[in-house]
């Protein structure tokens, strides 16, 4: 093992919990810099014989349009919800819906299922046994079909793009 991935295991890691811990703190003042930095080199240097691999991202443009459209996805949604709630909640139509999963790392699968959850309005319940499905619960959802194709179209591709090539 060199002294370099010793004292940086998982690089990629770094500066996204840094970026973490800026988002939920809301702030770029520097002392919230500083820890967040700390915390991004401290988390995976304690951790990483908890990781089964070192992650590989083979399409970072990919990745950087994946993040972009979580974020946003999570700020539509939030509005999404607050419209339903506010409105007529009586016309909301929950399903439970099973998503086919073309994923095979436990990685993918885990940072999909996470995904899905922090999408207000869907929450990922269970993965099957054999790791295939992923059952989802929506809020409002007319057609599981449609909600399903979504899911596997805006963020399992680019999930298999970039970490299962």
């Amino acid at each position: 093992m060199s002294p370099i991935w010793r004292l940086l295991p998982h690089p990629w890691l770094t500066p996204v919990l840094t970026l973490v811990w800026l988002l939920l703190n809301n702030s770029l003042a520097p002392g919230h810099i500083l820890l967040g930095l700390l915390l991004g080199w401290l988390i995976p240097l304690l951790t990483w014989r908890l990781w089964p691999d070192t992650v590989h991202f083979h399409r970072p443009l990919t990745l950087l349009r994946f993040v972009g459209r979580v974020l946003w996805d999570i700020l539509a949604a939030n509005l999404n919800v607050a419209q339903l709630i506010l409105g007529k909640p009586e016309r909301l139509r929950p399903a439970f819906f099973a998503v086919p999963l073309d994923l095979k790392s436990e990685l993918a699968i885990g940072l999909l299922a996470n995904t899905v959850s922090l999408t207000p309005g869907t929450l990922s319940v269970e993965l099957s046994r054999d790791r295939h499905t992923l059952f989802v619960h929506g809020l409002d959802v007319p057609d599981p079909d449609a909600a399903r194709a979504e899911i596997k179209r805006r963020y399992e591709a680019p999930l298999k793009e970039v970490l299962e090539p």
